[in-house]
């Protein structure tokens, strides 16, 4: 079983992200023990990319900031911050990033990199299905979890795409890029029912979900939420006194969900 599959098995999982290095590598890592403490029970770690595509401007702003910041962020201190992470961290972690970053780097160093500081698996929204073959061998050869994205336009891919899916399905619930959306309009429920008729594999949702009724309503339909933009903007907001704002946030949707 993958590590993964562990922060869906006590119920409804709640997958906070955020970007690595913002607004420093040090209040990333008070972030993300908060985020623990709080209940989250599977974290996205966002390595920062210079044209973040799938991001909308809070994540984007994030990534510019966290490259241009003191700290100067590389893969390098990221996978720094993880080793240091993972003295106290048990729950899973996944890297969010993009094709790029892991092809620069060499796929299979990036990736078995990845599996000897004890990340999870990876998330590459900028990856179609139809071009998955060029990450998950290796991915498989090391024992991450390449976790596959579903759209609402989706439909008949679908099927296709959960039947090949490992850790969780990423359903996307709006159209566009990331961001906090008043209303989330897709149904979320029958893109559930497909992927579970092709595959038994847990459906996290993402993209647009910011308050706790948002999150509450998704999961009656979904195995998980996944929270990121409105994260990020408490980060904005509170800068390097973050962790406690960001401890009451997940607190609060993880209670929404539970």
């Amino acid at each position: 079983m993958s590590n993964i599959a562990k922060a869906f098995e006590h119920g409804k999982a709640f997958i906070p992200f955020i970007t690595c290095g913002y607004p420093d590598l040090e209040t990333t890592e008070k972030i993300v023990y908060a985020m623990v403490d709080a209940g989250a029970d599977l974290i996205e770690l966002g390595i920062p990319f210079s044209d973040p595509t799938a991001e909308g401007p809070v994540i984007q702003e994030a990534n510019i900031r966290a490259l241009a910041g003191a700290d100067k962020v590389t893969t390098d201190k990221v996978f720094d911050l993880v080793r240091k992470l993972r003295q106290k961290v048990t729950i899973p972690m996944v890297f969010m990033t993009y094709a790029n970053v892991v092809f620069s780097y060499g796929s299979e160093r990036f990736i078995s990199i990845c599996k000897e500081i004890g990340i999870d698996g990876l998330i590459l929204p900028d990856i179609p299905y139809e071009e998955k073959e060029e990450f998950d061998p290796i991915c498989k050869q090391y024992g991450l979890d390449l976790v596959s994205l579903i759209a609402p336009t989706s439909h008949e891919r679908i099927s296709m795409i959960a039947k090949e899916a490992n850790g969780f399905v990423y359903c996307v619930s709006s159209l566009g890029v990331t961001g906090t959306r008043t209303e989330i309009t897709t149904n979320v429920g029958e893109m559930v029912e497909l992927v579970k008729k092709a595959k038994d594999i847990p459906c996290a949702i993402g993209f647009g979900i910011s308050t706790p009724e948002q999150a509450k309503k998704m999961a009656t339909s979904a195995d998980g939420v996944i929270v990121g933009s409105a994260i990020v903007k408490i980060i904005a907001k509170y800068g390097r006194e973050a962790a406690q704002p960001v401890f009451e946030y997940v607190k609060s949707m993880k209670d929404a969900i539970s």
